[in-house]
């Protein structure tokens, strides 16, 4: 197939990339080059902004393609944008939305793709709606050939993937477990969530490429393992060869005491238990087998930025914020006692 990507170099997108190339497909990436040192030299790489759409238009020509897929479209108008460089060049465009975007207080816990779509807490999550909201409007209304894809919380070989962090990624908590120190997980660490591995999202979101039962609809693709908080920051400590000291706070505490987005990531998303149901997919791709456990999956990661430099960003703001809040509930429990 002849395949655009917009974007292509990110922790969803790289693993996707590096396998349609693999895999012999004619696949070209627009993005402004910051990363494509990370894939193979025979993809055709188009070096432009894509909210430059006169840059854009020039590069694109007359070229036409199978699938066009937007990997980092976040409000409506960036998709509005994709219409007026798309409409009529594609026979299938896919947009990477959010699982964020479902409702977290549903009447069941298990997430289809028939669970509503609401997030009051997170900005992020409501743009995504929206987005997915004018593209189905474009399929009925225009035939503009949309498939959504809902990815959970995906992580590739770079990142760690926890619930609390800063805003320089997870690197400083990898080395409070490191040096001993306690590290925060939000609420008592039972709720339950999904990691996947990225490698295991490609093999689903490849899948629907091409495919006719995929124009539409939407899907979302995680892995089927699910765990609680304290099973994935256990597994972390262990693949590092540390003990873990949980520091248990809850997600309305971390969200009122910093400027931590954790009222979207946490309140609007993470803190909430969740079980994705993938029987939609499977039907679509019968071959969809998540093959990468959590355990096998985060050693490679660590493995990774242990031995990577550039993946070790230190957040001093972050590591004293922790320590802060740690000593502030420490205080509140002794003053509270002295009062029995």
């Amino acid at each position: 197939m002849k395949i655009l990507i917009i974007g292509g170099t990110g922790t969803i997108s790289t693993a996707i990339s590096r396998r349609l190339a693999d895999s012999g497909h004619d696949l070209s990436i627009i993005n402004r080059g910051n990363a494509n040192d990370r894939l193979q030299t025979h993809i055709k790489f188009m070096e432009a902004d894509i909210n430059d759409e006169k840059a854009v238009s020039e590069c694109l020509g007359d070229m036409t393609f199978d699938v066009v897929c937007d990997f980092i479209g976040f409000v409506q108008p960036q998709l509005e944008r994709d219409f007026r460089l798309f409409g009529g060049r594609t026979k299938q465009f896919v947009y990477i939305s959010s699982a964020s975007a479902y409702n977290k207080l549903p009447s069941d816990y298990v997430i289809t793709e028939g669970t509503s779509l609401a997030n009051p807490y997170w900005e992020y999550s409501r743009n995504k709606i929206q987005c997915e909201e004018y593209l189905m409007k474009l399929y009925r209304e225009e035939g503009f050939p949309v498939t959504i894809v809902r990815p959970s919380h995906t992580y590739c070989e770079r990142s760690v993937p926890l619930g609390v962090h800063g805003k320089n990624g997870s690197w400083q908590v990898i080395k409070r477990m490191l040096e001993g120190k306690p590290v925060i997980i939000h609420g008592d660490g039972t709720s339950l969530w999904t990691m996947t591995d990225s490698r295991d999202f490609a093999e689903g979101f490849i899948g629907l490429l091409g495919n006719p039962h995929a124009i539409g609809e939407a899907f979302q693709i995680t892995s089927g393992e699910t765990l609680t908080w304290n099973q994935i920051y256990q597994t972390i400590a262990r693949c590092l060869g540390v003990e873990l000291k949980p520091y248990y706070v809850s997600s309305e505490f971390l969200a009122a005491v910093s400027d931590y987005d954790f009222t979207g990531s946490l309140i609007g998303d993470k803190a909430n238990s969740v079980v994705f149901d993938n029987s939609k997919l499977k039907r679509a791709v019968p071959d969809f087998r998540p093959k990468i456990r959590f355990e096998k999956g985060v050693k490679d990661t660590l493995n990774y930025v242990l031995s990577h430099r550039e993946c070790q960003a230190e957040d001093e703001e972050f590591d004293r914020w922790c320590d802060k809040v740690i000593a502030a509930l420490e205080n509140a429990k002794k003053e509270i006692l002295g009062f029995i």
